[in-house]
């Protein structure tokens, strides 16, 4: 999941400050993580210690109640009710918080059971719940060898995403979306047009609009399908976590390596 946090980091700078090409900094000193971060260690701490994901993800609402950016309004008066019950959500926040599960579990059904599970907690709409899915499933088939055409074939059969489409075109009219379905796609394009792991960030960053989770779900799946995070984007990474995050990220990934 590191790559997940990697692209959130990298994007963070760059959601209202959007790019239209591959030429940035991946680190500037106001580089930082986000929701997208917080919530995905959520996730994997529940994979690591047993729970739920409602208290889980309330929990972390409440240990950083401020993060850069915000958290979706939705979401936010979810996290800080004593209600536990979803609000049939469409957003993209069921897909980038959605990474731990594609690389915890042996089999891809699980994995689609698991990544219902974790979204429906507050994305119970079929469009948050496919959207986690398809990114979970990219991430599975990725780390198990699948090549990237057997990956595009199965989201597009599975899941009805239009994956035929290339940066080029999609670059100059995308805009700020948080949809699942104006999201998913776009960023797992990203993945299927990149050369490696820092390539597919690029190509993420570089399609503009909401670049930190967008760039969040396209790390998932590349750090899946490449390998290890390289080493100069998993240490300036790292060293933007506290220490708290940074434990229970490196938890995750001993374990699940």
């Amino acid at each position: 999941m590191l790559g997940a946090i990697a692209g959130d980091i990298i994007g963070s700078v760059y959601e209202f400050d959007n790019r239209r090409s591959k030429d940035f900094l991946l680190f500037r000193v106001d580089s930082v993580f986000t929701d997208d971060t917080i919530l995905t260690v959520a996730v994997a701490d529940v994979l690591l210690n047993g729970g739920s994901y409602t208290p889980a993800l309330k929990q972390y609402y409440q240990r950083y109640p401020h993060p850069c950016g915000g958290y979706g309004m939705r979401f936010a008066q979810w996290a800080a009710s004593d209600n536990p019950e979803p609000y049939h959500s469409w957003g993209n926040g069921s897909a980038m918080r959605v990474s731990p599960i594609g690389f915890a579990f042996g089999d891809l059904e699980t994995v689609l059971k698991e990544a219902e599970r974790s979204a429906a907690v507050t994305h119970n709409h079929p469009e948050g719940i496919k959207g986690a899915q398809a990114t979970a499933a990219a991430i599975f088939l990725g780390r198990t060898g699948a090549a990237k055409a057997d990956i595009k074939q199965y989201i597009e059969t599975t899941f009805g995403y239009d994956l035929a489409r290339q940066l080029d075109t999609i670059r100059p009219t995308y805009q700020f979306n948080e949809s699942c379905q104006a999201t998913v796609p776009e960023a797992i394009i990203a993945f299927l047009e990149s050369t490696d792991f820092e390539d597919a960030i690029r190509n993420a960053v570089s399609l503009g609009g909401d670049s930190d989770t967008l760039t969040c779900i396209t790390g998932g799946i590349a750090e899946a399908f490449y390998g290890e995070v390289p080493e100069a984007i998993a240490q300036p990474t790292l060293e933007r976590l506290d220490p708290f995050l940074r434990q229970k990220t490196q938890e995750f990934r001993e374990k699940y390596r």
